[in-house]
């Protein structure tokens, strides 16, 4: 491939350009001369076009709506389908790519400025990211903070996760608002055709999928790990007693394990399909069901297991164990317009009136009018008014649609760990 330069030069006085007070002009006065050389392809010069010294939009988001986003890549190639969701926090994006719960979805940042404090190895929230791909405005070229090791951009590259940058993250939220999840594709391939991406995005849906089986772990394990020192915190007062809990990982955070071992329990995590006489077998104090991604009605195992724990053991449901808790006690569970994502939701514990600032992601709901007699609605999302906690005295259930071990977001709710070891604590003693 032949080469050519395109040269151009600049004629500068610096002692009008660089000074506060520049002098009057003179016979006299010296310029400097700046060179530039831009190297031409043979196709470019037959054009008169220069090569682009920055990266140039590679990459495309296809909307199921017939919409087409042009963006820049970062992180791994190819084409990808998943359903578009958008998170209004602030920080945690390391948090939010390794929750399990965004498994088969694109996670929209609606914050524009994300990269900025890299990534590191203490904000794991699951061994590896299960998103499907990530969409921001403007990824940060220089990162600056003292846990940093690596950039997102080679984070995403090395666990073979898309990400797409220089879009319009506003208008895809408002159309995300107005219309509700959209399923898209994300490509840099320039082989296929917009009509095959948009029918890719058409022909796929997340409704009715079981994404649990592919997050969960492969075999029980004991967790020990507590909250470090450094960030622990509500930890006046806490009983001294040690409790057994049993933890179903539908896609369960290090995080709720780290609040529990905080609060003195001592934990046995279970893949999603571990039977419940297995689980009873080893009289825990309590079962903890955590959170997960998808549709809870394709997961009819789950609430199968979850109806033969209810009243012979205390339970706590997280997200998804919230919805299979409801599905289980008789309630019914409908997908929302466009979900709950974000670190500032204001919930209302119905119960002492308190107002918590949550951290939630969810694109289901629990139907609060059809759940049976006994079952007392203990939190309302003031948003927009959907159940977002769940109490069954009588059987010993509470559930939150939300999170409450927060990373990222608020640790309002981390006072739910608390009531969970109360109601423990009280069936122990009852026994």
């Amino acid at each position: 491939m032949s080469i050519k330069a395109m040269d151009f030069s600049l004629r500068i006085n610096p002692s009008i350009c660089f000074t506060q007070n520049p002098r009057k002009p003179s016979s006299k006065l010296r310029f400097l001369t700046v060179r530039c050389s831009l190297p031409l392809t043979s196709d470019d010069a037959a054009t008169g076009l220069a090569e682009r010294p920055w990266k140039v939009a590679d990459a495309r988001l296809v909307l199921e709506d017939g919409s087409i986003w042009k963006a820049k890549s970062c992180g791994a190639s190819g084409t990808q389908v998943g359903e578009v969701v958008f998170n209004t926090s602030l920080t945690g994006y390391q948090e939010i790519l390794t929750d399990p719960s965004y498994a088969g979805q694109f996670v929209l940042m609606t914050n524009p400025h994300i990269g900025n404090t890299g990534v590191n190895f203490d904000d794991e929230e699951s061994r590896q990211c299960f998103l499907a791909g990530l969409v921001i405005r403007s990824l940060s070229i220089t990162t600056s903070n003292w846990r940093c090791v690596e950039t997102l951009g080679d984070y995403l590259a090395e666990r073979n996760i898309m990400g797409i940058y220089d879009v319009d993250t506003r208008a895809i939220t408002r159309r995300l608002r107005q219309d509700g999840s959209l399923i898209g594709v994300l490509s840099t391939e320039q082989s296929r055709s917009d009509e095959e991406l948009l029918e890719m995005s058409r022909s796929w849906d997340i409704v009715g999928i079981d994404l649990i089986s592919g997050v969960t772990c492969n075999a029980p394990y004991e967790w020990v790990d507590k909250t470090k020192s450094d960030w622990d915190f509500n930890s006046n007062g806490r009983d001294q007693e040690t409790y057994r809990v049993v933890a179903y990982d539908f896609g369960i955070k290090h995080n709720i394990l780290r609040r529990l071992a905080s609060y003195g329990c001592k934990i046995t995590v279970v893949p999603s399909t571990w039977p419940a006489a297995e689980t009873l077998k080893v009289k825990p104090d309590g079962v903890l069901f955590s959170n997960g991604p998808g549709d809870p009605s394709a997961v009819p195992y789950a609430v199968e297991t979850v109806k033969e724990i209810l009243g012979k053991v205390p339970v706590f449901g997280i997200c998804m164990g919230h919805q299979l808790l409801g599905q289980a006690l008789g309630g019914k569970t409908f997908k929302m317009k466009f979900g709950h994502h974000g670190g500032n939701h204001p919930v209302r514990n119905l119960r002492n009136g308190r107002v918590e600032i949550s951290a939630q992601n969810h694109n289901y709901a629990v139907d609060p009018a059809s759940l049976p007699e006994g079952v007392e609605v203990t939190h309302v999302n003031l948003n927009d008014g959907s159940c977002a906690g769940l109490a069954y005295p009588a059987l010993n259930v509470m559930s939150l649609q939300y999170h409450p071990e927060a990373s990222p977001g608020p640790h309002d709710s981390d006072c739910a760990f608390r009531v969970f070891i109360e109601l423990m604590k009280s069936t122990k003693q009852a026994a």
